[in-house]
């Protein structure tokens, strides 16, 4: 799991990483299940698996996740770097995999391969300071916190949780993600939350949308 760090923390150097494109988006410590079949994929996952290495998972602002002739791809310009935590090979050339979200990133610059894989130059972004729930937004972490409850009394056990533990509850970028991730917004919208750096006006974000969504008194 990230922990808080501070703007010194970022890395200054870029490196080359895969690149998993998706028409969703992908936050810190958020989990992602995942099915992937296409070979530029299979390899790159499994490679990531026997080297305990991590991927990117970025949104893509244009074309489609199936790879397509004459396709043209877009992609937003911060993305998440993901882990794998579990996986399963029900079929051959299909795997099943569950991720986890650990850190933002920039990229610097992309290029598809030949076989479609893409790969970038990244810049590692700082991980959320940890910042209490203000009282004026502490009615976020109340709903998020009731909804988990909720879930774990319908006999929702952790892994199929759609939130990770721990549940952080009092941090104010933990909570803003985690709504982030469960609200139906659109890819643009979430893409510009996953891009802001600052957690406490990522939250105040989220509570209009819940408002405007009626999940708040």
């Amino acid at each position: 799991m990230s922990g808080a760090a501070s703007v010194s923390d970022v890395c200054e150097y870029p490196a080359m990483i895969p690149l998993f494109p998706l028409n969703t988006v992908l936050f810190p410590d958020g989990r992602l299940a995942l099915q992937v079949f296409e070979v530029r994929y299979l390899d790159m996952v499994k490679k990531c698996i026997d080297h305990s290495e991590e991927f990117g998972i970025v949104a893509l602002a244009q074309g489609d996740e199936v790879r397509k002739p004459g396709q043209h791809e877009v992609l937003a310009p911060v993305g998440t770097m993901a882990r794998v935590v579990d996986w399963t090979a029900p079929l051959p050339g299909l795997l099943q995999i569950t991720c986890l979200g650990t850190r933002r990133f920039h990229i610097e610059h992309a290029e598809q391969q030949p076989h479609g894989l893409w790969m970038a130059d990244i810049v590692r972004l700082p991980d959320d300071m940890s910042v209490p729930v203000p009282a004026d937004q502490q009615d976020v972490a109340n709903a998020l916190g009731s909804l988990i409850r909720s879930l774990q009394q319908r006999g929702v056990h952790e892994p199929q949780m759609p939130i990770a533990t721990p549940y952080r509850l009092d941090e104010s970028g933990w909570v803003a993600n985690r709504w982030c991730e469960l609200l139906q917004l659109d890819l643009p919208q979430k893409q510009l939350l996953l891009a802001q750096d600052n957690p406490l006006l990522r939250l105040e974000l989220v509570q209009d949308a819940l408002a405007e969504s009626g999940y708040l008194n």
